[in-house]
């Protein structure tokens, strides 16, 4: 048993360090990885040239004048500026000058990103040598539609990346909270989707489906939409990594994209998972620090990553910076219109979708079978007040409200969604 701990955890820019009480017997999960590479510039030369199922990417810019490239946006790591720089030289190589070039910040329904961000984003080397622009969910012009998927999905994504001769997308490899993993697909759609193709990809039909969780691809029926509208999109190349925990390049998967997804998949699920003897009591948590923990919407990954592995109706902390508070108005609007998970549930299963209403779903449906607790101090006071759980006013208060009464197992995941754990699967009786 250990009597007494003092662990770091993700928190914000600079992590937050807390005080574990004596009397419990503490887990902690790390993030699992592969190793670093021990020269990321090879393997990023390497996949580029000799890319899965695809010809080298220089042979594929033979020909085209202009190239689209589909980036993350801020709330993700993703190491743009190590791996753009080869990427354009490849497409130069081939004959695509720079300024027929687009970089787009993949924002589907997040904000915009800001001058200084974009800068963060793909490397000061190449801001401002290139075209760097915001995609923008919520003006339908800039999109061009592409008819319905076999399920019924309209599709309509940013003109500039279909009008484009050549198509890729530039992603990482991490859990995600309805769509198994991240990556690849999800910089088309919802990374390029107008909102009307957003809403139905997040509408109940797919959020209430068990199969669409962290860690889920082979049954996913997210996963399958997605890479169907990307199919329609002529998605042509990605290039998705894998990250250690202090943010080396582990993995490098370049070429055709089902196939790299299909490979990203096994190998997060093969290096990611950690599997628990059985569930615990309770689960301390965070939202992985920044940037993922920059408002509360985001900071809801922290929870439902973790909701796998505690027992029904035990306790779930989370502590998130949320240093720009809510999210989106919409988001911001729901959380206030519905204080209780059960009255959003029932409302919204056949009403039409609101943009964001997605991670509440997610939230609601850990609700019903865990408590929820939460420091989350970027969050205004009239937030607060309307979480679907016990809020506190300090981390140390947090701790010792969650473990209030409690005399059991306590898992401690310091970075929060970046770590895929299980539990066995309960015996049928």
């Amino acid at each position: 048993m250990v009597v007494l701990m003092r662990i770091d955890m993700a928190f914000g820019k600079t992590g937050l360090s807390v005080e574990l009480p004596a009397g419990y017997r503490y887990q902690v999960l790390e993030a699992r990885s592969g190793e670093g590479l021990p020269d990321e510039g090879a393997a990023i030369a390497a996949a580029l040239d000799a890319p899965m199922g695809r010809p080298p990417l220089a042979d594929m810019a033979r020909g085209k004048r202009s190239a689209a490239i589909s980036v993350c946006d801020i709330t993700r790591p993703a190491p743009n500026r190590r791996v753009l720089p080869p990427l354009l030289a490849r497409l130069e190589e081939g004959g695509i000058a720079r300024e027929n070039v687009v970089i787009l910040i993949a924002t589907g329904l997040h904000r915009e990103a800001t001058p200084e961000e974009m800068r963060e984003i793909v490397g000061p080397e190449i801001y401002g040598t290139i075209r760097v622009e915001n995609h923008r969910a919520k003006n339908f012009e800039e999109h061009a539609g592409l008819g319905t998927t076999a399920s019924g999905t309209p599709v309509f994504i940013d003109r500039r990346f279909l009008e484009a001769d050549l198509h890729i997308t530039l992603g990482f490899i991490e859990p995600h909270l309805m769509l198994g993993f991240s990556g690849g697909r999800k910089l088309v759609a919802p990374g390029l989707a107008a909102q009307e193709t957003i809403k139905v990809i997040h509408s109940p039909k797919f959020m209430r489906d068990p199969r669409a969780a962290e860690g889920s691809i082979a049954d996913n029926p997210l996963h399958r939409e997605l890479l169907e509208i990307a199919r329609m999109a002529r998605h042509d190349f990605m290039v998705d990594v894998a990250l250690t925990r202090d943010r080396r390049i582990a993995r490098v998967l370049a070429g055709d994209p089902e196939r790299g997804q299909a490979r990203g998949g096994g190998y997060g699920g093969e290096k990611m998972l950690e599997r628990l003897d059985g569930p615990a009591e309770v689960v301390i948590t965070t939202a992985a620090g920044y940037p993922l923990d920059l408002t509360y919407y985001q900071t809801i990954k922290g929870v439902t990553a973790a909701s796998h592995i505690v027992t029904p109706g035990g306790r779930i902390l989370v502590l998130s910076a949320c240093g720009e508070g809510v999210g989106a108005p919409e988001f911001a609007a729901m959380m206030e219109r519905f204080p209780e998970p059960e009255a959003f549930m029932e409302a919204t299963l056949e009403a039409p979708v609101v943009v964001d209403q997605w991670q509440l779903e997610k939230l609601a449906l850990v609700c019903a079978r865990q408590e929820v607790h939460y420091y989350v101090p970027g969050l205004p006071e009239r937030y607060r007040r309307v979480l679907w759980g016990k809020s506190y006013g300090s981390a140390a208060e947090a701790i010792a409200g969650v473990l209030e009464g409690l005399d059991g197992d306590v898992v401690v995941i310091p970075e929060g969604p970046y770590v895929l754990a299980r539990v066995p699967e309960p015996a049928l009786v």
